[in-house]
């Protein structure tokens, strides 16, 4: 049974973007490794940019810097 845990910052995305990730993951693991998708499990977490840092600092910060 693999998990796939992807992980996003809350930027926005839409519930079809979302949906299209776990279609495109679980394709991906059967085409690969032949896994069966009724029993694949994927789940997406949506990170604050204040929790998700990149180069010592939150993506908030750099995000604000870049304005």
């Amino acid at each position: 049974m693999p998990y796939v845990n992807i992980k996003i910052t809350k930027t926005g995305a839409t519930a079809e973007q979302k949906a299209e990730l776990i279609r495109g993951a679980t394709e991906l693991l059967q085409r690969v490794l032949n896994k069966n998708p009724a029993t694949t499990i994927v789940v997406i977490d949506e990170v604050d940019t204040d929790n998700w840092g990149v180069g010592g600092e939150s993506v908030m910060a750099r995000s604000a810097k870049a304005r």
